[in-house]
C-alpha cells in the first residue's frame, strides 16, 4: 500500500511498474468522472481526496503481474511496461470507483464528518447529495467496466457489489444486537469488505490470463487470497476504530459503538469478561450518545486481552492468505503480495 510498504531493493523495478500503473489508473478514474456540470465535477474532485492506500487497484495490478509466468524475464526486458494492459488499468479504476461509492454511502450511514482528514460530503452537502453521489460513482464504474471486451468483469463487479450490499444489510439488521456471535460477525466482514478485495485480485489475474479463465488455479488462489486479506483488513480497521485517534486514522473513530455495531474486540470481551452487565451498560450508553464511558470500556477490553486476540485473529487470516500463494508462479510478484499481506495488519491507519 502506498506509503505503507517498505520495498526491498530487488523489488524496485516491479515497484516502478506498479507506480506507473497507478498513474494510469488515476488518469482513467478522473477521466471517467468528468461531468458537463461544474457542481458534479467539484464533488467528484473532493471525493478523489478519499483515495488513500489504494489497496484494491494495487491488488488488481499486482495480482496481474503475479499471474504472469514470464514476469522475471519481462522485468529484465527493454519494455517491462507491457506487462500491464488496459484491462488491468480499467479494472483497477473500476474497483476503486466502487470502493469510493461505498465510502460515500458509509459516511451517511455512520454520520461521519471526517474522511482523509477532511470533511465528508455528507458533512458538507447533506445526506441526499451524498447518496446520489455514491450512486453516480457506482453507475460510472459499471459504464467503465462495460468498456472491457468481455461481460465477465461486469458480472464479477456486479456480484461483488450485490454481496457487499447484503453484508451492509446484515450489519444494519444486527445494530444494537449485543448477542452478536462471531459467525455472524465474520459473515458481515466476508460480504461487506472481502467481496470487493477478492474481486480485485480475481480481475487482476483474469486481465493477464484471459477473462475466460475463471477456473484457472492461479485465479482461484488469488481470489481466495483477496478474500482472506479482506477479512484481515477489516478486523484491523475494527481495532483502529476502537483504539485509534482521528489524527492517526484520518477519519471519524468510535463510530462502530456509537452506531451499535459490535466488532470482534467487543464480542471477544463480552464472552470473556466476568462483569458482562457493566460492559453492556457502557456499550449501550455509548450507542445512545454518551461516550464518557469509552475510556473505561477500552481498559476493560484490554484487561480481557481482547485487543490482542483480535490482532491474533487478523494475523491468522493473513497467514491463510499467504498460504494460498503457494500455487501461483514463484517470483517477485508473489513476494510483493506477501509484503502487502503483512502490511495490512502492521498499520495504524
Amino acid at each position: 500500500m502506498q506509503g505503507v510498504l517498505d520495498i526491498p531493493e530487488e523489488l524496485r523495478s516491479l515497484e516502478d511498474i506498479i507506480a506507473s500503473g497507478f498513474a494510469r489508473v488515476e488518469e482513467v478514474f478522473a477521466k471517467q468522472l468528468v461531468s458537463d456540470l461544474a457542481p458534479v465535477d467539484q464533488m467528484c474532485e473532493h471525493v478523489e481526496r478519499y483515495r488513500g492506500k489504494m489497496l484494491r487497484p494495487m491488488l488488481v495490478l499486482l495480482c496481474g503481474v503475479a499471474s504472469n509466468t514470464d514476469l522475471t524475464q519481462i522485468l529484465s526486458s527493454d519494455d517491462p511496461s507491457q506487462i500491464l494492459s488496459e484491462a488491468h488499468i480499467t479494472s483497477g479504476a473500476v474497483c476503486e470507483m466502487v470502493h469510493m461509492a461505498t465510502l460515500v454511502h458509509d459516511d451517511v450511514l455512520d454520520e461521519a464528518e471526517i474522511r482523509r482528514r477532511g470533511k465528508t460530503i455528507n458533512a458538507m452537502k447533506g445526506n441526499e447529495t451524498s447518496v446520489i453521489l455514491g450512486d453516480y460513482l457506482i453507475a460510472s464504474a459499471y459504464e467503465l467496466c462495460s468498456s472491457l471486451n468481455s461481460p465477465v468483469p461486469s458480472r464479477i463487479v456486479g456480484k461483488a457489489s450485490a454481496v457487499m450490499c447484503t453484508g451492509e444489510l446484515l450489519q444494519l439488521h444486527n445494530r444494537n444486537n449485543y448477542e452478536l456471535d462471531e459467525l455472524t460477525y465474520f459473515e458481515i466482514l466476508k460480504r461487506k469488505t472481502a467481496a470487493l478485495i477478492g474481486a480485485a485480485c480475481e480481475l487482476g489475474a483474469l486481465s493477464t490470463l484471459g477473462f475466460e479463465q475463471q477456473d484457472h488455479p492461479t485465479v482461484q488462489a488469488l481470489l481466495g487470497f483477496g478474500t482472506d486479506l479482506g477479512i484481515a483488513f477489516q478486523i484491523q480497521d475494527d481495532v483502529l476504530d476502537l483504539t485509534g485517534t482521528e489524527a492517526t486514522v484520518g477519519k471519524s473513530v468510535g463510530k462502530d459503538l456509537e452506531k451499535g455495531k459490535l466488532t470482534y474486540p467487543i464480542i471477544h470481551h463480552l464472552t470473556n469478561t466476568t462483569d458482562k452487565a457493566h460492559s453492556l451498560a457502557l456499550i449501550e450508553a455509548i450507542s445512545h450518545g454518551d461516550a464518557s464511558g469509552l475510556p473505561e470500556l477500552i481498559t476493560l477490553v484490554e484487561q480481557t486481552e481482547s485487543i490482542q486476540a483480535t490482532q491474533d485473529m487478523a494475523s491468522s487470516y493473513v497467514q491463510s492468505a499467504k498460504s494460498r500463494l503457494c500455487s501461483i508462479p514463484d517470483g517477485p510478484g508473489r513476494t510483493m503480495l506477501h509484503l502487502i499481506a503483512d502490511a495490512v495488519i502492521n498499520r495504524s491507519h
